[in-house]
């Protein structure tokens, strides 16, 4: 089907011929303003697979290349998260971008913080309660409960329970947790000491009416009776909300907006990056200084390099978990080099450098969500290609595309969902593959609106995208998902910095739309629930 039908399409921020502000479809493009030359489909097709990864290592950026349906799991209005999305975007990149053990930032890295967050109450009680406190119990509900084994959940919660951080814990700590499981800690509060163990951390109800598919309670025992309880969400990408949650206070963004089109709205008014509206809205909310957000994103890029140069050094082995399945990135990225021709080579090394951040995470190593714990493979993947990896690229770039990439994040986050047990997994590595086509639309220097498209492009082929892991476990289909969502990103980011900017027809604001009505549509079955699709197809002997 060739032709765009416009009785079926109705834009969320209006169309060529109308006079919205801010939707960008008319902004002045810094490309030409016509196509330099008809292309087929198939003649498309290879400039994109060939010329998109050929100058990959080197070279310039434009030239370079029927189940019945189970109920589908309801936000409650009280969430932060949900109340948020009626107001500008708040988020700040300290908040956002997150260093954790894998392999997920909703099952592991939430858990984790909460669990230390609840420790950190206790603590707080007076004396006489704490001298009764007899254990601490742990309950986990919805989604936590159905894949939480494969995800090491229990592992996670009782880190935090012992006065581990998801930034600081040695996965070495809950490498041992998996192999000698009925190891004994001590808790001491006040003191108050007693013992914690995995057995009081509680797999309990995996279907129910719950404010968040990702539920969990913490409670503080004196013999039967409770001293202490919390109710806590872990609402995706390592965030956590709790019962009667207030957000702490900010600043107001000095560039406030909630859609794309407002962003570009900003940036057209002002003559300014998406980049440099991140940055001076950070300082603005936070109450950073520049030399402080470029820290912060230093640090993380950093994370991520090492991230993928551990991933690639580490002999095949094989992951945890009854999958039984062997490691590959070093393999891919030796056999990539080595092959003679200059596309096949580029798309075979973002893969392997993807692979390796993802088989880190699946290991339970340390990751960034960026978004999420599964997704963990795509953006350190473009980062190590663009840095030392590959085109070593100034970090000042580095940190450009890094910016306007956490924009794309927000903006999902803020209008739909990072969550798998929330919108499938369109909502981790869609999200992921669109900030990936931002960063190198960003970091290469493009305008703002071929940043937007490509980010666009990447997210709107990873619509309907469902989370349906093999056992529980974040490996199938999930590490290999990494690779294609980095290959995709780049896809996005080639097509969109050599098409013509304004004759892009779908809009970026409109496939969050759509991401966020296939979330709420989606059967609940391929929600991070591992009842549907492959994790039921696959027979595990």
């Amino acid at each position: 089907m060739d032709e765009t039908r416009d009785d079926v399409y109705t834009p969320v921020n209006g169309c060529q011929d109308c006079s919205a502000t801010g939707c960008g479809a008319r902004e002045p493009a810094s490309q030409p303003t016509e196509a330099p030359g008809a292309l087929s489909r198939r003649q498309l097709g290879r400039v994109v697979a060939a010329a998109s990864a050929g100058a990959l290592l080197a070279g310039s950026p434009q030239s370079a290349w029927a189940q019945q349906a189970a109920p589908a799991s309801k936000l409650s209005p009280d969430l932060d998260v949900v109340k948020r999305s009626k107001g500008p975007i708040m988020t700040v990149l300290e908040e956002f971008y997150k260093v954790g053990p894998g392999p997920s930032s909703s099952h592991t890295i939430g858990p984790m913080r909460i669990t230390y967050d609840f420790y950190q109450r206790c603590t707080k009680l007076p004396k006489d309660q704490l001298a009764a406190a007899t254990a601490l119990k742990v309950h986990l509900y919805g989604s936590l409960s159905a894949t939480g084994k494969g995800h090491g959940t229990e592992r996670a919660a009782l880190a935090g329970i012992v006065g581990k951080e998801p930034a600081t814990v040695d996965p070495k700590f809950l490498d041992d947790l998996a192999a000698r499981p009925d190891q004994v800690f001590k808790v001491k509060l006040g003191d108050k000491a007693f013992d914690v163990s995995l057995k009081d951390i509680i797999y309990d109800s995996p279907k129910g009416d719950f404010p968040h598919p990702n539920t969990m309670t913490c409670k503080l025992m004196a013999g039967d009776k409770v001293l202490l309880e919390q109710e806590y969400y872990s609402v995706g990408g390592g965030f956590i909300e709790w019962k009667g949650y207030t957000p702490p206070k900010k600043g107001q963004p000095r560039y406030p907006y909630s859609t794309m089109a407002e962003l570009l709205a900003h940036a057209h008014k002002n003559t300014l990056s998406i980049a440099q509206i991140v940055l001076a809205n950070e300082v603005a909310v936070g109450g950073k200084t520049e030399a402080d957000v470029y820290a912060f994103v230093d640090k993380i890029t950093t994370a991520m390099t090492n991230i993928v140069k551990t991933g690639l050094s580490m002999p095949v082995a094989t992951l945890p978990g009854p999958i039984k399945l062997k490691t590959k990135a070093g393999e891919v990225y030796k056999r990539a080099m080595d092959d003679e021709f200059a596309a096949p080579r580029g798309v075979g090394v973002v893969a392997a450098y993807a692979l390796a951040g993802s088989e880190e995470n699946a290991r339970g190593h340390l990751v960034v969500t960026a978004p999420t714990g599964g997704s963990a493979g795509v953006m350190p993947a473009l980062v190590y290609v663009l840095g030392e990896g590959g085109r070593k690229m100034t970090q000042q770039k580095i940190r450009d595309g890094m910016l306007a990439a956490a924009a794309i994040g927000y903006l999902c986050k803020h209008n739909a969902t990072l969550s798998g047990a929330e919108g499938g997994c369109q909502a981790e590595i869609g999200v992921a593959s669109a900030m990936g086509g931002a960063f190198l639309a960003q970091a290469h220097g493009f305008p703002p609106q071929v940043v937007a498209n490509a980010a666009e492009s990447a997210l709107q082929h990873h619509l309907g995208m469902t989370c349906d892991p093999v056992a529980g476990y974040v490996q199938v289909p999930c590490i290999e998902r990494c690779a294609f969502g980095a290959v995709k990103a780049w896809t996005g980011f080639m097509i969109a910095s050599n098409e013509v900017p304004a004759d892009r027809r779908v809009d970026f604001d409109t496939t969050v739309a759509a991401m966020a009505l296939t979330a709420r549509e989606m059967n609940g079955k391929y929600k991070e629930t591992s009842e549907g699709g492959l994790a039921v197809a696959v027979v595990l002997c």
